[in-house]
């Protein structure tokens, strides 16, 4: 793959899975600006070439590509008040969060205005797929801008697929995260109905994972002793959940998601 060492690239939010898809795109060469609100998200990248601004605005301003992985809507729109006016027009910026769709289209717009392109790509892999490079992108967005993002991407996923225009990527993602709840929730079920049965936890498992019920949900299900041992990964997915039932409003696509995760996920936050 080449890389466009011209290309100044920056990348704001440095946690589990952002801080990988960083530390990518620096080891393959591109010239990278990076900023956190707290200086210890930086201590990882003092081995490679990667430069540190002092604010979003410093950033934005040395960047032609933009990465934001932050948790949520309100984050988004906080980073991207700051890095649009910054950033000069013919630069793009990257959604790698997972957030809701309009959050994107609205962004998108008031990036047009200062001739900047805005694509939404969330990723699928964890941090450990990015840190081998073979996360999976969902991306919204113009095709050139798209076309131009995507050498980038391929510094940290195997997998990039283009499926609209803006917002349709993280349409995409609240699909797949609201079935991978639902796919933990039915795991977690049928691991009770097994006890509950007499079957043996550990047999059942081993049968489940190379049967017809198979998913990697239910192998997630399958490693936690109690629901409440996937708390962290509730609290992602069920915001997530939320997401899209709003994005699909009041109806039975909707509720089919809920009323499969609900009570799993209520378990696993107390």
């Amino acid at each position: 793959m080449a890389t466009d060492n011209a290309l100044g690239t920056g990348f704001i939010g440095l946690g589990s899975q952002g801080g990988p898809m960083a530390r990518r795109m620096a080891e393959a060469g591109y010239r990278l600006t990076l900023w956190a609100r707290r200086p210890e998200a930086l201590a990882p990248f003092r081995d490679t070439s990667a430069q540190y601004a002092g604010s979003i605005a410093e950033l934005g301003a040395k960047a032609d590509h933009v990465g934001i992985c932050v948790v949520d809507d309100a984050g988004v729109r906080a980073v991207c008040a700051e890095l649009i006016p910054a950033m000069r027009a013919g630069g793009r910026i990257v959604i790698h969060a997972t957030v809701h769709p309009q959050t994107c289209i609205d962004l998108a717009a008031a990036a047009s205005a200062r001739g900047l392109a805005l694509i939404d790509a969330p990723v699928s892999g964890g941090g450990p797929g990015a840190a081998a490079g073979t996360l999976a992108v969902m991306v919204g967005g113009e095709t050139a801008a798209v076309a131009a993002a995507r050498p980038v991407f391929e510094t940290f996923a195997n997998l990039i697929v283009h499926l609209g225009g803006v917002g349709a990527g993280q349409s995409a993602k609240l699909v797949n995260n609201a079935l991978m709840a639902a796919h933990v929730a039915l795991g977690w079920r049928a691991l009770e109905a097994g006890a509950a049965l007499g079957i043996d936890r550990a047999a059942l498992t081993e049968l489940v994972k190379v049967s017809g019920g198979r998913s990697y949900g239910f192998e997630v299900a399958a490693r936690l002793p109690r629901p409440n041992a996937f708390a962290h990964g509730a609290r992602l997915l069920a915001k997530d959940v939320r997401l899209l039932g709003e994005v699909l409003g009041a109806g039975p696509d909707a509720e089919s998601f809920d009323q499969v995760t609900r009570s799993f996920l209520d378990c696993a936050l107390r």
